[in-house]
């Protein structure tokens, strides 16, 4: 499928099990792409756990041939960046994709673009998995990165992992660094790139929730939902005085009536808040 991004259209390949739980975009870096065996390895692993995959090219094919020639173009981090954010607002506009929640899985300079299009969309990335990525790229928004970010890096990789390390004291949200035993730079050594798979997966599937048996996951409490709730139930005792007062009705039963108005039917008193509530909730 193809995906509008600015004046280009990128091409990706979309995977969907059943009842996913969750969707990962991948962000490819250095000269690879959607059809790299090692991404396309970790997004088998993913798709078996229940996750919805996205490989997608950042570069068109002619802009690849052209990188091909002079490698400028994987180290545009800003032009990936960019492209990242329009797939990801995309996804969550389209609707077989845009009730799942959303994790980035970056490799190399696409890690970096990751980060930058966390930092971008911290309502949409919900998760972020870096291997063997490059954060010194992106270095001017890490602390913008609220997405819980797991960076995993071989053990011979010596110099990305000391970028990873600083980069590490600079995110915002949870974050964990993992350095895989005896692995490179692409982990092309024997088990590493099941390490690599295993552990994005398991953080992946740990921040992707979406609750048991594929119901929507809990939302936290509403602090100004609480307080309409308060300003309600306020307002129907008063309410409840007075009409016991000129009715000559019993006290305790209208103020029970009260009660069940402001806790279970809020909407008779803030219609307005409460339409605008359910209509984002259906986006």
């Amino acid at each position: 499928m193809t995906v509008a991004a600015g004046d280009v259209e990128l091409v990706g390949d979309l995977a969907m099990p059943d009842a996913a739980r969750g969707l990962v975009l991948f962000a490819h870096g250095s000269g690879s792409s959607r059809h790299s065996p090692r991404n396309r390895f970790v997004a088998d692993v993913l798709q078996r756990a229940g996750l919805a995959t996205f490989l997608i090219d950042l570069l068109t094919l002619g802009e690849e041939r052209a990188d091909a020639r002079t490698g400028e173009l994987r180290f545009d981090v800003d032009l990936l960046a960019i492209r990242l954010v329009a797939v990801t607002d995309w996804l969550a506009s389209e609707p077989a994709t845009g009730g799942l929640p959303l994790g980035l899985f970056g490799a190399s300079t696409g890690a970096a673009a990751a980060l930058i299009a966390a930092a971008e969309r911290p309502s949409l990335v919900a998760a972020v998995v870096s291997r063997g990525g490059c954060p010194d790229l992106a270095s001017d928004v890490l602390a913008d990165v609220h997405a819980p970010t797991l960076l995993l890096v071989g053990e011979r990789d010596e110099v990305v992992i000391d970028l990873n390390r600083r980069a590490l004291t600079r995110l915002a949200g949870e974050r964990h660094l993992e350095i895989v035993p005896s692995a490179g730079h692409l982990f092309e050594e024997p088990g590493t790139l099941d390490i690599v798979a295993d552990r994005a997966s398991r953080w992946l599937r740990s921040h992707l929730r979406a609750g048991n048996d594929g119901e929507p996951m809990s939302v936290a409490r509403d602090p100004a939902r609480s307080g309409r709730r308060w300003i309600a139930l306020l307002v129907s005792l008063v309410v409840a005085v007075v009409g016991s007062l000129w009715l000559g009705a019993p006290l305790w039963l209208i103020g029970a009536v009260a009660i069940i108005v402001a806790f279970g039917g809020g909407t008779l008193l803030f219609p307005k808040v409460n339409r605008r509530r359910s209509a984002r909730n259906r986006r």
